[in-house]
């Protein structure tokens, strides 16, 4: 090396090896002058006739040939590859050109393909799919140990395993498809080739015993359990995130109660052939309601059958307004489907109801709550929600539900919730600035979604609920913007129900309490009124803020 460095380089064609590259004032590489020196002795080579130093009767290039035939017939007979060479080498009869300081041509795969660091598979040969009798499992549901390691990709064959083969294909489909970057290709490589080395047919791959462990690598176990469940042999045994709170929920309970809770709070949350299913925060709503009372009455009653109507009331006598009506609909719920289950003999919430009293009237936010909402708005996609919720007044959920073909911003449209809206200047430069941001940072991404994170790029599905964690613990929620922003249209067009249907699609019912609490408003203008109110001076039409909110 420090001869080859001491000498002049020029660029050129290696004289022993015929590499295209940079070579030394005698014409030789750094390869090549290295085996020169180890191998003095000179004269025709066994393979190509041409006179240079020899190992073993043969020079550089016809190893380094033997080297390249040997790798790609192995990768078709899974053989191992640390077979020796001069079998090959004394069938040499051509060569394969390259370039200086490039990647050995075994690196790369059939059609030009890249495997990250995977050498000897070949991609443009399918292995054979066993047919016939398969060996059944002996047994099934023990756990099974996964670990990295088992296979160094740099230097050993991967099994030609047609499961193998079919995973490592559409990993790289999906790949080009989302726009993986050569690192996470290589990550999944690495998972699927550690689930699927040593799979037998019949089997199943649990999620619950390697998900620990590709975690502990870094590495996402969605994109590796997708690639999976295509083969048809992935088992998803994780819990889920609503069974997970439930059992901690209930776990301090005696069984008699905690587990006829747990049966109700499944029936409701997946539905019974006669009964739908319940939305997941509706269910986690009535298990709050009722835990409490529960708790109390688990120090002196064992079962569900011990409650009587009297611990009803007495439990209850307390509770005021709308956590009274939610706590009285879900006691009903839960004693009326352990009667109708036989888990109680007779129900003691037949008769409690709750009556339902005058709905609270909708305040409008103070200029200094919306004010802070718009300080904290320090990102890209803050700015995006508070724009969206507090002038079109967008649920957060429907935000999160964007396309990128629901902006239209050479036609100034934007389309919440299958409704198309013009685009006003605000809303257009803060739209404009998220997809500079997000062409900035995942300019590969095929996420179909407007809001994307650097956990969703990668992949289809929208951003979590909790992403905005900027506006987290404010008084101007994206919630309470957007029925701030439905409030003052309210009060601007004199609590017209027809007008806010009209401009923001919402039904009739929703329409007339924000047109009852316009009027409740209205009524009091030692108060409230459109006149003093900051939120509805000036004649803002149904898509122009009457409150600015600033983009920066």
């Amino acid at each position: 090396m420090s001869r080859f460095l001491a000498s002049r380089c020029l660029p050129g064609s290696c004289s022993s090896c015929l590499g295209q590259g940079v070579v030394n004032r005698r014409g030789l590489c750094r390869l090549c002058l290295r085996f020169a020196s180890r191998h003095p002795q000179t004269g025709p080579c066994g393979a190509c006739g041409r006179g240079q130093p020899l190992k073993k009767g043969y020079c550089r290039l016809c190893w380094c040939q033997a080297r390249l035939d040997r790798d790609q017939q192995q990768a078709q007979t899974g053989r191992p590859r640390h077979a020796d060479l001069l079998p090959y080498v004394q069938k040499v009869r051509r060569h394969q050109l390259f370039f200086l300081g490039t990647p050995p041509r075994h690196d790369v795969v059939a059609r030009g393909v890249r495997t990250c660091g995977i050498r000897a598979l070949n991609l443009a040969t399918t292995p054979a799919a066993p047919s016939g009798q398969v060996q059944l499992t002996l047994f099934t549901g023990l756990p099974r140990s996964y670990r990295f390691g088992r296979i160094n990709l740099r230097t050993d064959p991967v099994p030609a395993s047609p499961w193998l083969f079919e995973a490592l294909r559409t990993a790289q489909a999906m790949a080009e498809i989302r726009g993986w970057n050569t690192d996470t290709l290589g990550k999944v490589n690495r998972v699927l080739v550690m689930l699927l080395a040593g799979y037998e047919p019949g089997d199943k791959i649990r999620l619950g015993d390697f998900a620990a462990t590709v975690r502990q690598r870094g590495t996402s176990v969605t994109r590796a359990a997708e690639i999976v469940a295509t083969l048809g042999i992935l088992a998803d045994d994780r819990p889920t995130a609503f069974d997970t709170w439930l059992a901690a929920k209930l776990a301090g309970l005696p069984p008699g109660i905690g587990g006829e809770t747990r049966r109700w709070a499944r029936a409701l949350h997946d539905g019974t052939p006669r009964t739908r299913a319940l939305a997941s925060h509706t269910v986690r709503g009535y298990v709050a309601a009722v835990l409490p009372l529960l708790t109390g009455w688990s120090a002196s009653r064992a079962h569900l059958r011990e409650i009587t109507r009297g611990d009803l009331r007495e439990a209850t006598a307390g509770l005021r307004g709308n956590h009274r009506q939610l706590t009285f609909v879900a006691l009903r719920s839960l004693f009326g489907w352990a009667k109708k289950n036989g888990a109680i003999f007779a129900n003691p919430a037949t008769h409690l109801h709750a009556r339902h009293g005058e709905k609270p009237v909708f305040q409008p936010l103070t200029p200094g709550q919306i004010a802070q909402a718009i300080e904290a708005a320090t990102t890209s996609q803050a700015r995006v929600f508070v724009t969206l919720t507090a002038i079109h007044a967008a649920r957060p959920g429907a935000i999160r539900a964007l396309q990128l073909a629901d902006a239209d911003l050479g036609n100034r449209q934007l389309t919440i919730a299958g409704r198309t809206r013009p685009i006003d200047d605000l809303t257009h430069r803060v739209l404009r600035d998220w997809l500079t941001y997000r062409q900035q940072h995942w300019p590969a991404s095929t996420n179909p979604h407007l809001l994307i994170s650097a956990r969703t790029a990668p992949g289809t599905g929208p951003v979590s609920h909790g992403w905005v964690t900027n506006l987290q613990g404010l008084a101007a929620t994206p919630d309470r913007l957007r029925i701030d922003r439905q409030l003052e249209e309210a009060l601007t067009h004199h609590a017209d129900p027809l007008h806010l249907m009209a401009v923001f699609g919402i039904d009739d019912a929703t329409a007339l309490r924000y047109a009852a609490s316009a009027r409740a408003l209205l009524a009091r203008p030692h108060e409230n009124t459109p006149a003093s109110s900051p939120r509805t001076q000036g004649s803002a039409g149904p898509n122009e803020p009457t409150q600015p909110v600033s983009s920066g």
